[in-house]
């Protein structure tokens, strides 16, 4: 596990394997950036010109190593490109990208602009969700160990480093989670998981297995998770505070694997379907967050966890199924189960009385068709609560837009045998149709906004900034930023 601290001492001095160095891109070519100044003159004015030799500009996200041969303490400088004017996630980014173009090193300091305390924790953070890998299933030694000691240079409050670590473990939960293979995380061993991490948090857990759902009359999750071996689990997650004044409640998508069910998807979508927890996953690391943070808020998760597969017990496309809230759903498409489980966990979480739900799923690839692989999209039965939540995940650096819920799509939802269909027969806007079949299911008067991360939950391509490939704990932070923003109002 890869540790962070803060030190104010100079950094041509400071003892590490490397030291990683801001540029910003100028029409004179790369520039220190603010923390930087006194490597200059430790290079004898050289060092710009240097990095031209290599080609290196400053431009955003680009990585150029410099041997020092004793002009600072460290052995190698790495340059980091800045851009123009790095805002927080620039920084993030910036951070991440270096570190992780270090794996294999022991230790780093970063040299990159701190003057604020929201600087100094975006440069933790990045580093730190850089420093990420998974190596659970490698054997043959290949993959190198991330940094595992990093310093960020800065006078900045100890308080930064400690809330950075918090945010990246959380994050890195998630990211194991997506990242497991569904032979190794089935519903129940998913639930035992959030038990022990979630207890180990300090917060409250409730897990409600197969016999105690259908009993429970959640139609959603037994009708998903019917067709296979591994049956469904309902995880309530709870976290108290002596002062708070708002209750928040997020509900994840947990479909540990998505195979379509009867509705088998191409097998080309479906070796990434392992991703599809990835909601729930969210909920379950933004929960521990804000335990561990101690945030003045009242907070409950719902993770609803299902495994989709076909077999002769499998729900069939054109079933009629019985949802928590009592309302009637006709399954039209299995491959559209990631509602069915969320409308039970949504009308559960209303018996809670939040201030505001919030579901995030991987729901639709209309998802990615429209916003693409690295913007959710947010939509809402309030306008302030969906503007609130673009703005939480803005400020995290997650990229969503905020997205209609347009009346007339409705009408394509309706069932001629029960109180609504599962999926409406058209393919245009069926992002917003899930959308509003979620709605369906918020009682009257509750403010609910719903997150749609299909892209963003799962990198395919290769990393980039402080994002891996694979698992990325998409809108974890996010969430935990919804929550401290409640705490303040």
């Amino acid at each position: 596990m890869t540790t962070v601290r803060l030190n104010s001492a100079d950094p041509v001095s400071i003892a590490t394997d490397a030291l990683i160095v801001g540029f910003r891109s100028g029409q004179d070519g790369p520039r220190a950036a603010t923390g930087a100044e006194s490597l200059e003159a430790a290079f004898g004015g050289k060092l710009a010109d240097s990095l031209r030799a290599v080609a290196f500009t400053g431009k955003a996200g680009e990585v150029a190593k410099l041997p020092t041969f004793g002009a600072i303490a460290a052995p190698l400088l790495v340059a980091v490109g800045l851009g123009d004017s790095p805002d927080a996630e620039g920084l993030r980014r910036a951070a991440g990208a270096a570190v992780r173009s270090l794996a294999g090193t022991s230790s780093a300091a970063l040299a990159l602009p701190t003057g604020t305390p929201e600087e100094a924790e975006a440069v933790a953070l990045g580093g730190l969700l850089g420093a990420y890998a998974f190596a659970r299933y490698r054997t043959n030694g290949e993959q190198k160990a991330p940094v595992a000691e990093l310093t960020v240079v800065s006078g900045q409050p100890d308080g930064v480093a400690e809330r950075a670590g918090v945010l990246a473990d959380s994050v890195a939960l998630v990211r194991d989670l997506v990242n497991t293979p569904p032979s190794d995380l089935w519903p129940a061993k998913f639930a035992e998981i959030a038990e022990q991490e979630g207890t180990k948090a300090g917060l409250s857990v409730e897990v409600l297995d197969d016999k105690q759902l259908k009993d429970g009359g959640y139609g959603g999750l037994i009708g998903v998770g019917q067709g296979s071996a591994n049956p469904p689990r309902l995880v309530r997650l709870s976290y108290t505070h002596p002062e708070a004044g708002k209750r928040l409640a997020f509900v994840g998508k947990g479909i540990t694997f998505d195979s379509g069910g009867l509705s088998l998807k191409p097998s080309a979508s479906m070796d990434w379907m392992k991703s599809d927890m990835g909601g729930a996953g969210a909920v379950l690391g933004a929960m521990i967050g804000i335990a561990r943070l101690g945030l003045p808020v009242n907070a409950v998760g719902y993770l609803c966890l299902a495994e989709n597969l076909p077999s002769g017990t499998a729900q069939r496309p054109s079933d009629v199924i019985h949802s928590y809230s009592g309302k009637t759903v006709e399954v039209l498409d299995t491959d559209a189960e990631g509602r069915l489980v969320l409308m039970d966990g949504i009308a559960r979480a209303a018996q809670d009385e939040p201030d505001l739900i919030v579901d995030v799923a991987t729901l639709t690839g209309a998802q990615i068709v429209a916003l693409g692989w690295r913007t959710a999209g947010v939509m809402a039965n309030d306008d302030a609560a969906r503007e609130l939540v673009v703005e939480a995940a803005k400020a995290a650096g997650e990229g969503a837009w905020g997205m209609p819920l347009p009346e007339e799509l409705r009408k394509g939802l309706d069932s001629p045998i029960a109180d609504i269909a599962n999926l409406q027969p058209e393919r245009w806007g069926s992002m917003l149709a899930a959308g509003i079949f979620l709605k369906e299911f918020v009682p009257d008067g509750v403010r609910w906004a719903h997150i749609d991360m299909a892209g963003p939950a799962f990198n395919k391509g290769e990393p980039y900034g402080y994002t891996p490939k694979g698992g990325t704990g998409a809108i974890t932070r996010t969430l935990i930023g919804l929550a401290e923003r409640h705490a303040s109002i």
